[in-house]
């Protein structure tokens, strides 16, 4: 694998991004399509709640995968704070968003307490904000 870093971190899954979730939207298009071209006819909206429920799952189950990836990295990231961050960083963990953290398991461990100390400090929100402020990467592999 190449080194990871802030410019090639995000992660894409090509039968996902690029066949499932494409191959859904035009199945719905074209359910709508038939269903407006057979004149609204209520039997033929079947067709249509299926395919809205199919990306709508396939949708979801994503954003699930992805809620637990999150909650996953705060409980390492919090054991983790425990090890690297001096006392006063420890005690203000429960400041931290969810996004913060998620941004900040990046940082190498040296790095960490200056950063956190800087997002906290600063009110820093934004997920791309806080990674480009790291220098030493920190990569992950094991995303969903």
């Amino acid at each position: 694998m190449d080194e990871q870093n802030f410019a090639n971190h995000g992660r894409f899954v090509s039968l996902f991004h690029f066949y499932a979730v494409p191959m859904l939207i035009i199945n719905f298009g074209i359910q709508v399509y038939w269903w407006i071209k057979l004149g609204f006819a209520p039997v033929h909206f079947f067709p249509v709640l299926v395919a809205a429920g199919l990306f709508l799952g396939v949708l979801y189950g994503r954003l699930f995968a992805l809620a637990v990836q999150d909650r996953v990295i705060r409980l390492e990231e919090r054991l983790r704070y425990e090890r690297v961050l001096p006392a006063d960083l420890q005690a203000r963990i429960g400041e931290l968003t969810i996004a913060q953290i998620v941004s900040l398991r990046f940082a190498s461990d040296p790095e960490l307490p200056a950063l956190a100390r800087k997002v906290l400090d600063e009110k820093l929100t934004e997920r791309k904000a806080i990674k480009q402020l790291i220098k030493q990467w920190r990569p992950d592999y094991l995303r969903a």
